[in-house]
């Protein structure tokens, strides 16, 4: 995939890598977990050949350096740098396709930045703040025992822990033909730690109020993966999210990560959901 450019913003504390691929609507991929700019390469590359795609390093991850290093970033933080990365390439209201983390950018863009946005498809947010009482406690004890796996072994081992906290069984996942396998290096390493040790400090930690969430102007597409199992967090916060804002929850092919197993059926998904927001605007 021919990347059409790359830049470096500033932002405060931080400087934020972001690539841009493609031609047409702008459509912004907030990427799941350890995942960079370049995490969903297949996918990008589908959904360039009709968008206007943005992707990013979210800061502490890969070309992302973070330069206040004493003060860990909130998912709010998270939202104001794509609020300023959004200003820097469109002065029109973007398309956002939010994955898990992504997802939980999104919606703080919907409540506190509604005018950036025009639709946002929220897949399986990583949000235990739209659960009730008992629910919420119980997922976020989950979270924060990987937590304390990562503290304690490294992140490699916490990641048996974290992907049974997602729904995730990377031995038994459906993949399309001639998927790319993101390599284990390093850089991905790097990822993992900055992740497990600082974002999951800031999904537990994240909170927004649910009633200007309910009356956000944003379209806001809630989403889960086809395979994802009923009984983990993010499946329910998607389900729970559709209940809030009154809208269908949209199945996508594959799992929790079927931006990543399932790029060309995943794309297909986006365009379709998209094309309805294309007629609303026309």
């Amino acid at each position: 995939m021919t990347t059409m450019c790359s830049d470096t913003l500033e932002v405060p504390g931080a400087d934020l890598y972001y690539e841009v691929h493609g031609s047409g609507p702008l459509l912004l991929i907030g990427q799941s977990g350890e995942g960079d700019a370049r995490r969903s390469a297949d996918l990008v590359g589908q959904l360039a050949r009709d968008f206007t795609v943005v992707t990013y390093d979210r800061r502490g991850l890969s070309r992302s350096v973070v330069r206040e290093t004493g003060r860990p970033a909130s998912i709010a933080t998270h939202a104001d740098d794509v609020r300023r990365l959004l200003a820097t390439l469109t002065d029109e209201p973007a398309r956002m396709l939010g994955c898990s983390m992504g997802a939980a950018i999104g919606l703080h863009l919907a409540v506190r930045y509604p005018g950036l946005l025009h639709t946002l498809i929220a897949h399986e947010p990583v949000t235990p703040w739209l659960l009730a009482g008992a629910d919420r406690a119980h997922h976020l004890g989950e979270l924060e025992h990987c937590q304390q796996v990562f503290a304690e072994q490294g992140w490699q081992a916490a990641l048996a822990p974290m992907v049974r906290t997602l729904g995730i069984d990377p031995g038994a996942q459906e993949r399309e033909p001639g998927v790319t396998t993101p390599a284990l290096g390093p850089e991905r390493a790097a990822n993992f730690e900055y992740f497990l040790g600082n974002d999951f400090t800031a999904v537990r930690n994240d909170y927004l109020d649910v009633a200007r969430l309910r009356r956000s102007s944003v379209r806001i597409v809630p989403a889960r993966g086809r395979t994802t199992p009923s009984h983990v967090f993010d499946y329910k916060c998607a389900r729970e999210l559709g209940a809030l804002r009154g809208a269908p929850v949209v199945e996508f092919p594959g799992g929790h990560n079927g931006n990543l197993t399932h790029p060309v059926g995943y794309a297909e998904k986006v365009r379709a959901v998209l094309d309805v927001d294309r007629w609303a605007i026309g």
